[in-house]
């Protein structure tokens, strides 16, 4: 009898140990400014999610399905929510961030005004619940636009709306728009440059012909920056379980796994 105790004993620290190294497997939903960008010689543009990684233990895997130029409405019209859901699971985390494209009253496959934005990010919300997985909430980062040199806000109802949706849903919610426009306001017009895509100095780079400043896209600084705030937030908030796995000092750089996304 004390043979097959000690087996029992055994085969629980055993079926303890598993359940303790499985990794925690993080979705990041949202646009570019989250997005991974493959193009790595067309483009600078690099998304925060795509080195959210840098900032996690090795007891993560990240998986970005977010993609450019996506609101609420469009991301679940192309069933690009469906394809989360094929594998979201119970204990996953699930990061979502929209606000930017759902703004954009001159597109009506993107244009969402706030209340029925509010109800895409519910839907998102109850259907990971009902999975056993974790939502997250993530404000839309600032925009840098600056006006005599001083940061002005520009996303609206948009951050209001997903807040009324957290404290509704009593789920998580990092406000970034606040942490971003915190960091770029002190840093002013010309300091705040280099984290965006731009022309630097004649012959660089610049997303667009001629020569405009691209004052929503991240370079890799940028992206950087922002997931390390996230990272922050979420160590500083304890947003459970994802504090336990933030590293917010660390160095080196990773990326997200690509989830093939078109």
């Amino acid at each position: 009898m004390k043979k097959y105790y000690y087996f029992a004993l055994m085969l629980s620290a055993l079926m303890f140990a598993c359940t303790e190294q499985k990794p925690l497997t993080i979705y990041m939903v949202g646009d570019s400014t989250m997005a991974d960008r493959y193009d790595t010689i067309e483009t600078p543009e690099r998304g925060w999610g795509q080195v959210f990684p840098t900032y996690l233990n090795e007891k993560v895997i990240v998986k970005n399905h977010a993609k450019n130029g996506r609101s609420t409405k469009s991301y679940l019209a192309e069933g690009r929510w469906e394809k989360v859901m094929e594998t979201l699971g119970r204990g996953d985390v699930v990061i979502i961030q929209f606000g930017h494209n759902d703004a954009k009253e001159s597109d009506s496959t993107r244009f969402c005004p706030p209340d029925k934005y509010a109800e895409n990010l519910l839907f998102m919300i109850r259907q990971a619940k009902a999975v056993g997985a974790l939502p997250i909430l993530c404000t839309p980062i600032a925009r840098r636009h600056y006006k005599n040199n001083e940061l002005q806000y520009v996303h609206g109802d948009y951050p209001v709306a997903m807040k009324g949706v957290a404290e509704r849903e009593n789920v998580p919610l990092v406000d970034m728009t606040t942490l971003t426009m915190e960091w770029l306001a002190p840093l002013g017009d010309e300091g705040s440059q280099p984290y965006f895509v731009y022309i630097m100095k004649p012959g660089e780079f610049s997303k667009y012909p001629d020569g405009k400043t691209d004052n929503t896209h991240l370079r890799l600084a940028g992206a950087l920056k922002v997931a390390q705030l996230f990272a922050q937030a979420v160590k500083e908030d304890k947003v459970s379980p994802l504090n336990k796995y933030v590293e917010p000092n660390n160095t080196e750089i990773k990326y997200s796994v690509s989830c093939g996304i078109k």
